[in-house]
């Protein structure tokens, strides 16, 4: 019995060494110490041995048995453990080394530009003021002088929600909504979104508008003029020419197109300004006694002066962009120039 339980012993460590994962180490344990494994088959046999013999026989066998699981125990460690380190190996990290920036996001054009604007009007003492986009048909035309039967609602392609309800078509409601609110003096800006029905290369169904509004006792169009090459010289830089030129809108009276020195050519003349030297930038004007009359303003006592301006207009001038649909179409090799 002595001779076999050591044969035993000395087989089970022999195959033990060649072990070297969880499931051959298991398939090797329940090979002897398993419910059919070799030493339970001989724990099984003691009950044939005389009585004499019982004890020390049974003594060898637990001796053996404690033995073999002692060495299965370490050969389990010994594999997790060499398992774990293997791993560590593979999935090391040099934290010596940089990490990976995250790539960080920019302004777009559109908020650059919009937010300058609002800087530079704010350091004349200008206000930003706020309205609806979707709006009224009485604030977005009818208290602008622009009755229902009014030519000039041709000039402006409307998205409209029903009769009385309109996607707003310039940000000129938010002035009419701030003289309803408050007595002169006004001095205000008002950028925001707004909507018509055009889509080209110059122009978008949705673009945002600027508008300016200022009220008060003896303002004069010299003001108006004023404040515009002010604007201008801020925005494009000193020493760009300004022009006015008649034109007309129903809210104002007299009114004037806009145009600065072509920033491309500084005037002499190119295919963006047409040769002529001069871009169109805004509209403006004095404020109607009309539009006064609809906000309870006394124009015998007021006047006032008006001008907006596109800021994808203005975009594409300061970076020489050719395409308004550029900026809407989220390409980020476009974007990240800003």
């Amino acid at each position: 019995m002595k001779q076999k339980l050591e044969k035993l012993l000395q087989e089970a460590l022999a195959e033990l060494v060649q072990v070297s994962s969880e499931d051959s180490l298991h398939e090797l344990r329940v090979k002897y110490l398993g419910k059919k494994g070799l030493v339970t088959i001989v724990m099984k046999g003691l009950g044939a041995l005389p009585p004499e013999e019982r004890p020390a026989a049974g003594q060898m066998v637990n001796v053996v048995k404690n033995r073999l699981e002692e060495e299965f125990g370490t050969a389990l460690n010994a594999i997790r453990t060499s398992r774990k380190e293997e791993k560590l190996r593979s999935e090391r990290l040099d934290i010596s080394l940089p990490g990976r920036r995250r790539p960080m996001g920019t302004k777009h054009p559109i908020t650059l530009v919009s937010e300058e604007i609002v800087e530079i009007f704010a350091g004349l003492g200008f206000q930003v003021a706020e309205g609806p986009e979707i709006e009224k048909d009485y604030y977005n035309f009818e208290a602008l002088n622009i009755p229902k039967d009014h030519p000039a609602r041709d000039m402006q392609d409307t998205f409209f929600v029903n009769d009385s309800i309109v996607l707003r078509t310039h940000t000129s409601p938010v002035q009419i909504r701030t003289m309803l609110k408050q007595a002169p003096p006004v001095r205000i800006i008002a950028p925001g979104t707004v909507y018509r029905c055009d889509s080209d290369a110059t122009h978008s169904p949705m673009f945002h508008q600027v508008e300016e509004l200022m009220v008060d006792k003896g303002i004069t169009f010299s003001d108006l003029k004023g404040i515009l090459t002010s604007f201008v010289n801020q925005c494009f830089g000193s020493g760009i020419g300004v022009r006015l030129r008649p034109s007309f809108f129903p809210f104002t009276e007299p009114s004037a197109e806009v145009d600065i020195a072509c920033v491309i050519c500084r005037g002499k003349g190119c295919r963006v300004c047409k040769n002529t030297g001069w871009l169109e930038i805004l509209g403006s004007g004095m404020v109607d006694p009309e539009v006064f009359r609809h906000v309870s303003y006394d124009s015998e006592v007021y006047t006032g002066f008006a001008f907006g301006m596109g800021i994808e207009r203005i975009a594409m001038l300061k970076y020489g962009i050719s395409d308004m649909r550029l900026l809407f179409e989220n390409d980020l090799r476009f974007l990240k120039q800003f």
